[in-house]
């Protein structure tokens, strides 16, 4: 308990105070007896809320005597407010929450749905992924979407390697990856979902083609969402370490603190992952080369130098369900990561010291205020400014078996290897280089509720990056190097309606997007003044699209959307990233896609410990300059151009046009 220096004062004077306080406590069920678990229940006047454990229970402790109003919710349940006096030291007050049922002449019928269920019927082909079975287990995020139906996670190797995400078979730059609004992208690679513990994740949304306006983005196949939890009723501390095979382990642990007077919040979380990866193989491109040249495929042995090691701390401090802000919080991230590169796009030949290091630093702003200004206007804003850092290097230019062992020139005689070939390195010229970004993203959101049922909401998403790429081996090339910038506006609009007694729903939607690189080119030098040519180019683009929902049956949903779309270039396609063999593009063109979308939900609630759910949707997609990555078919070894094992990098390039036609269905 905390005791004021007040308290201190009269305490040394032997001077007693006597408060009317009271502890307030219950239970909180449903109508069928069962407990609520996780409901926050709110005593209004105080602005102090809880959260009730697995049997319901709840408490508040020091309350003042008087009369006061408490405000129950959860995302089972409908809300309700119930009045309550305080006039004894200890009260108990148990509360049924009414199960949503309206009761008519006739009939009793389901009038309320859960938040689960109303982003699930809003029109969007979605779904909602609840983490709260995952926090109990040793689950990680990535291993939690890949159960969820259409929803594949695919990573190439070990821990650290690339990880790819598809939904319905739609992958790569056409798929979004959120926390809390903000692509993740923007924290950098060494911050990724896997280091993001489900004890933290209140749910996770996948959307699946047509995307609402809020993530507005350059994505057109869907996006991932991870909702962080934002309840801060409870102080809690949670920690998880597990080991596994290859010398792989993971830690982390969070903590959040609230103040249940003032509404100040901190929370802290932190991870750290090592895995050696040196698991066995062996196949075509797994190869021994005996003295003399003879080589001796299918050769087994264990992946060498493939160790991944990351480290990372993510800090918020700010305030909840205060008088000015429903949710203000400034934060913190930072994280770092060590990636052993084992060999180039395919296992042509083995590397041998060549690694790279990623670091970041962001700033983080979130605000959100229902009912700013007026009644009924919304203000959401999520900001984010970066410092990332990305270090290659490869200076090893020994030649080496896959188990390690220097190759040997000689069949016969005293062994002779290559030696050292200087300014060379594992994957042709010896490289030293980092890549500095600086990175702003801010995504705004202005909503307005006309009246019951029909709201309109205005959104803003700016980006911006620019990147300095730095020769650290010979620094006096980093001049010659040109500077990029990345900058991207897209504005967006759309008008929610609720007809029909709630029955129809719909989503008209539009957006509208700026796009502009500036590069910034050396071309001459004189008397050391270095002489520069900038360049300029401006490209937009329009898309719109809808979608409704409509209940045709009781429990049962019609759910149909369409857009026309479009995906702008990014930093990654345009200008590459060396660290991972990707050339630059910088003729790459946006990509347009039309996709379509029609499915059906319906509801079984046969009682109130059993429901289940039918879910089925069909989707049609068309591609148009598809954005693709591909090897590149350039020679990499003379005299061998035919060989696809030799290629080691690949670009990003544009597909005339491309089709998806599939469908896909649930029962739970």
């Amino acid at each position: 308990m905390k005791i004021s220096l007040l308290s201190l004062f009269f305490l040394c004077f032997s001077i007693v105070a006597i408060a009317q306080t009271a502890t307030l406590s219950g239970k909180i069920t449903h109508n069928s007896g069962q407990p609520m678990d996780g409901a926050t229940v709110i005593i209004k006047e105080l602005n102090r809320s809880t959260m009730t454990d697995d049997k319901g229970r709840y408490e508040f402790k020091d309350v003042k005597y008087g009369s006061y109003t408490l405000l129950i919710s959860s995302v089972v349940s409908e809300k309700k407010t119930q009045n309550i006096n305080i006039d004894s030291p200890s009260i108990v007050f148990n509360i049924k929450v009414k199960e949503n049922v309206t009761r008519d002449l006739q009939e009793v019928s389901i009038a309320g749905k859960t938040e689960k269920r109303k982003m699930e019927t809003s029109g969007f082909a979605m779904s909602i992924i609840e983490t709260k079975e995952a926090s109990l287990r040793n689950l990680t995020t990535n291993e939690l979407l890949d159960r969820a139906v259409g929803v594949r996670v695919r990573q190439n190797g070990g821990e650290g390697s690339p990880i790819e995400y598809n939904l319905n078979g739609m992958s790569g730059s056409t798929i979004g990856l959120f926390l809390d609004g903000i692509e993740i992208s923007t924290y950098g690679s060494s911050f990724n979902l896997n280091n993001i513990p489900p004890s933290m994740i209140e749910r996770i949304e996948v959307y699946k083609g047509v995307l609402p306006s809020h993530l507005s983005g350059n994505y057109i196949g869907g996006a991932i969402n991870v909702i962080m939890k934002k309840d801060a009723s409870a102080n809690n501390i949670t920690a998880a370490v597990s080991y596994g095979s290859f010398n792989t382990y993971r830690a982390d642990v969070s903590a959040l603190y609230r103040n249940q007077k003032n509404g100040f919040t901190a929370r802290a979380s932190g991870f750290y992952s090592h895995s050696d990866n040196n698991y066995e193989m062996w196949g075509k491109f797994s190869k021994y080369t005996l003295p003399g040249g003879r080589i001796v495929r299918n050769y087994r042995t264990k992946r060498p130098n493939d160790e991944f090691e990351t480290i990372g701390g993510r800090f918020e401090a700010g305030f909840t369900n205060v008088k000015w802000a429903d949710q203000f919080f400034i934060g913190y991230n930072i994280s770092d990561s060590y990636k052993q590169i084992p060999h180039g796009i395919t296992m042509t030949k083995p590397y041998f010291g060549r690694f790279n290091e990623y670091q970041a630093h962001v700033l983080s702003l979130n605000y959100n205020k229902n009912n700013f200004l007026l009644d009924g206007l919304a203000l959401t804003v999520n900001a984010v400014h970066s410092r990332r850092s990305t270090y290659l290097e490869d200076t090893v230019s020994l030649k080496y078996n896959w188990d390690g062992t220097l190759l040997v020139k000689n069949s016969e005689g005293p062994p002779e290897t290559y030696g050292y070939s200087p300014g060379m390195g594992q994957q042709g010229v010896a490289v030293m280089s980092n890549i500095e970004r600086k990175i702003s993203n801010i995504r705004s959101n202005l909503a307005y509720t006309i009246v019951s049922g029909h709201r309109v909401s205005l959104n803003h998403k700016f980006e911006q990056s620019d990147r300095n790429d730095q020769d650290l081996l010979i620094p006096e090339r980093s001049k010659w190097i040109t500077l990029n910038g990345l900058t991207t506006n897209i504005f967006a609009m759309n008008y929610e309606a609720e007809l029909l007694n709630g029955k129809l729903k719909t989503n008209i939607f539009g957006k509208y997007a700026i796009y502009k690189t500036d590069q910034q080119r050396t071309i001459s030098e004189l008397n050391g003044l270095l002489n520069y040519q900038n360049t300029s180019t401006t490209r937009d683009n329009k898309g719109f699209g809808g979608t409704l929902s409509y209940e045709a049956i009781r429990n049962g949903f019609l759910i149909l959307s369409a857009e026309k779309s479009f995906i702008m270039p990014t930093d990654r396609h345009i200008y590459g990233e060396p660290e991972n063999n990707l050339l630059a593009n910088p003729n790459i063109l946006p990509e347009l896609a039309i996709n379509y979308n029609l499915g059906g939900r319906y509801n079984f609630n046969t009682t109130n410990q059993h429901k289940f759910s039918l879910y089925g949707n069909a989707f049609w997609r068309n591609g148009y300059d598809k954005i693709i990555q591909q090897t590149r078919v350039d020679p990499v070894i003379e005299g061998r151009e035919n060989q696809v094992e030799d290629i080691q990098v690949t670009q990003f390039v544009n597909l005339s046009k491309t089709q998806s036609i599939g469908f896909e269905a649930e029962f739970n």
